[in-house]
């Protein structure tokens, strides 16, 4: 047996490590569908009670927590409408309205099987392509980060539901809330009024427990004489024919996933809302509209954020540069322990690679099997009358606020955004896009500062910059065709692309 093969099966052979990722991707499951209580929460908790571990059993806990905990997101999303971690705020899409319509068995099982297919296609990726894809993932220059996160605003029009301009609106209130706090290049206060609770800003999280889960309670109000939906629970794994159908689209997502995983600094959020709008503008006829239970709308980001696991132990095992908040804190656990991550790691224990490969393998498979257990116990959430469940929310809402950093200040917070997010509601306003302003604002801010001091602060460098690199150019391309595609002269441009295609082969259709 090659070195490389022992090294992966370590986690499977050893009983400890064995239950120990059990353990993980168990816990990771039922924190994560807390509001509130996200990923990167638990896995810092956790580090500090494996100071004393051996490398091996540390990374093997963590490494479950991680990958159950992007997964347990979407119950929440699914159930409640309140995403349980920033990556499953997609989910909830197309996940909230199925439950509505008494699916929501059938909805945490595509979840899981398409989480489980995202999650193998990580692994695979971070198994084959770490090398090249970290190298990729080093080109992206701040230009670059920001014209990312320019694309990343402009799905504002997939979120936005009937008015993209309500949407425009609902992304630059979200951009001006996240600008809240120090500047994190001069530090200086922005929009903070001299308040101290302000300099810190307002996290994104807060935000989001607020505008979901509080907002849907005040709205469910109006509601108290609907009839309850009876969830239908008799069959929960998803019958592989509908399995096969989405398969390509979460292939398709997973590569989505996997390179906006890689990528420093980003996360399984966005790469799950862009494979959202990607699913959106690439399926031609949804099981139904997109926002109102479209299968389509559960499988791309289910896909893409668990995908986005493995994406971002690339960069921090092959280069030392974390993948996403996650991935940060394990670099941290990994120094504890005496490590170095990066290149001289893989020369000097190239174990741990494989081990880790091996670890979010074993991860996955007890995904699919937690992932499927429960299911009946969870929905009995949805069909509680409307008088338990709204303090239900309430009370969730507010114990994972409050969890976050123990401040009364954040209650007071969410408090707030789910007042101002159910009079939007009312009026037609979608809140999608306000997390979405909140958490690209600041990427966007600081790379175009960095981009614009990299040209010694000359617009025509800039300029030149996104003409001569091959990766800027196409980044901005495709920000130029995102923008088009949202105003009435996308058809006419869609319509002379067709026609120039189809003469190059030598028809002319009518169009």
């Amino acid at each position: 047996m090659s070195a490389d093969l022992s090294n992966f099966l370590m986690v499977w052979t050893q009983p400890d490590l064995f239950a120990l990722t059990a353990i993980g991707v168990f816990a990771g499951i039922y924190i994560g569908a807390i509001p509130g209580l996200s990923v990167t929460m638990a896995v810092s908790i956790l580090i500090s009670f494996t100071f004393s571990w051996d490398v091996n059993p540390a990374l093997a806990l963590i490494g479950g927590i991680f990958m159950g905990g992007v997964y347990g997101g979407s119950r929440s999303a699914i159930l409640l409408n309140i995403p349980g971690a920033p990556s499953a705020i997609a989910t909830a899409f197309d996940g909230y309205p199925l439950a509505k319509r008494g699916e929501a068995g059938i909805a945490i099982g595509i979840s899981t099987v398409m989480s489980v297919v995202g999650g193998f296609l990580g692994i695979v990726a971070l198994a084959v392509g770490a090398p090249a894809i970290s190298e990729f993932a080093l080109l992206f220059a701040p230009r670059d980060y920001f014209l990312l996160a320019i694309m990343g605003l402009l799905l504002v029009g997939s979120l936005s539901g009937e008015s993209v301009a309500k949407g425009l609106f609902a992304g630059a209130l979200g951009v001006a809330i996240g600008m809240v706090g120090l500047d994190p290049m001069t530090a200086e206060s922005r929009f903070t009024f001299d308040t101290i609770e302000l300099m810190n800003g307002i996290p994104y999280v807060v935000a989001m427990i607020g505008l979901f889960g509080i907002s849907e309670a005040l709205v469910q109000l109006h509601h108290l004489e609907t009839p309850l939906v009876k969830q239908d629970v008799s069959r929960i794994v998803p019958p592989w024919s509908l399995v096969r159908k989405y398969l390509p689209l979460a292939f398709r997502s997973s590569a989505t996933g996997v390179v906006i995983g890689a990528l420093p600094g980003t996360g399984g959020d966005i790469a799950a809302l862009m494979a959202y709008d990607q699913a959106k503008r690439s399926v031609k006829n949804p099981s139904h509209p997109f926002g109102h239970g479209a299968y389509e709308g559960l499988v791309a980001p289910e896909a893409a954020n668990n995908a986005a696991v493995g994406g971002a132990f690339i960069p921090m095992l092959t280069l030392g540069i974390p993948g996403d908040a996650v991935t940060a804190v394990i670099i941290g656990a990994l120094y504890i322990h005496g490590l170095k991550p990066g290149p001289m790691m893989m020369i000097e224990t190239p174990h741990l690679f494989w081990f880790t490969v091996g670890n979010l393998t074993l991860a996955t498979i007890f995904l699919l099997i937690f992932g499927l257990m429960g299911i009946r116990l969870f929905v009995k959430m949805v069909e509680c009358p409307k008088g338990v469940l709204i303090p239900l929310i309430v009370i969730l809402s507010v114990v994972g606020t409050y969890s976050i950093q123990n401040s009364v200040v954040h209650v007071y917070w969410m408090l707030g955004f789910g007042i101002a997010g159910y009079f939007l509601k009312t009026y037609g306003f979608e809140v999608g896009p306000i997390i979405l302003g909140m958490i690209l604002g600041p990427l966007m801010d600081a790379s175009y500062r960095r981009a614009v001091l990299s040209t010694q602060d000359s617009f025509s460098l800039f300029l030149w910059d996104l003409a001569s690199n091959p990766i800027t150019f196409v980044l901005a391309v495709s920000v130029v065709l995102l923008l088009l595609s949202q105003t009435p002269f996308w058809r006419p441009v869609r319509t002379g692309l067709l026609r120039v295609m189809w003469w190059r082969r030598g028809g002319l259709p009518s169009l």
